[in-house]
């Protein structure tokens, strides 16, 4: 009983009207339910008959296929929102994953960009930008690419965010951006003047190479309709190698992660920086309480009567 199962269909179809799961998660629980199906298939069983015996025999298959921690636990959540709700449901007459504990894992700090280093990024992606010797199409693409980063670094968007804005965000008297964001819940983001002049000289630049107008702010002629995750990825990738970052620390949500932790470094407060991400718990946001740690101790050294002078 693999791919197609009633019971994760259920489940499934809960996730997506009543949590308002995006696409995305709703494939990623798609795929690990599916495995773990296929799993306990071949017992002849499917997740309404599921022991918590078989469970564990999963998560010890999963581990014995080189998954690694993180994917484990990943899979043992989906198994466990599974099961909790065919309970919640009366599908089952108990829960048999509610007495398991997933695996220990420690939570990785996020990669995080100095001042510096930001700043250089910017400045590399603008290369060019005022030359207005160099063909309309390149300066557009430097506008674009310039804008992107703005952006990302002054709002601290996802990136699934940042390319569905639409182009309405780049209203001349837009202060603030309305997100739609995880489980279509809408935040508002504040926007500086940086973000505001780099969209302005990228639509004017849109506008001079005589494209025609697009809901999104960020159009492309994929199926979407706006630029995709990957091709940002791609191009943010070639800016950080020409900045000389090392391109395996540059991505989109490390400049989120930049985002954050500098706001954090100059005195915002968790549950600020918690709001202006989008996180529904403040735990996720407490992965950046390591930058908190830091600014306490160094005021605790700088500003304590009783602190070594050395």
């Amino acid at each position: 009983m693999a791919r197609g199962s009633s019971e994760i269909d259920l489940f499934l179809d809960m996730m997506a009207a009543e949590r308002g799961a995006a696409i995305n998660t709703l494939a990623a629980y798609r795929r690990d339910l599916d495995d773990y199906a296929g799993f306990i298939g071949t017992e002849g069983v499917g997740p309404k008959a599921a022991t918590t015996d078989m469970i564990r025999a999963y998560l010890a298959d999963c581990a014995g296929r080189g998954l690694k921690t993180a994917s484990v636990a990943r899979r043992l959540s989906a198994v466990r929102q599974l099961h909790r709700f065919l309970y919640g449901e009366g599908l089952t007459p108990d829960d048999p994953a509610a007495v398991l504990e997933g695996p220990k894992r420690g939570r990785p700090l996020p990669k995080v960009l100095s001042l510096g280093e930001v700043d250089r990024l910017l400045a590399v992606a603008k290369e060019g930008l005022a030359d207005a010797a160099r063909p309309v199409g390149e300066r557009l693409r430097t506008a674009r690419m310039a804008c992107l980063l703005e952006l990302l670094y002054a709002s601290g968007l996802r990136i699934s965010e940042l390319i569905s804005l639409p182009v309405t965000a780049a209203r001349r008297d837009q202060r603030f951006l309305v997100v739609r964001g995880k489980g279509n819940k809408e935040r508002v983001v504040p926007l500086n003047q940086a973000a505001k002049d780099a969209m302005a000289t990228y639509l004017a630049l849109r506008e001079e190479a005589g494209l025609g107008p697009s809901k999104w702010l960020f159009p492309s002629s994929g199926e979407s309709g706006h630029l995709t995750r990957q091709y940002v990825g791609r191009e943010l990738k070639q800016v950080a190698s020409a900045a000389g970052l090392p391109v395996a620390k540059v991505s989109p949500h490390v400049l989120r992660h930049a985002f954050a932790s500098h706001l954090l470094q100059n005195g915002a407060d968790l549950r600020s920086v918690q709001q202006l991400l989008g996180h529904a718990d403040i735990a996720t946001t407490q992965i950046y309480t390591h930058v908190l740690d830091e600014r306490l101790a160094g005021l605790v050294r700088d500003l304590h009567p009783l602190a070594d002078d050395d």
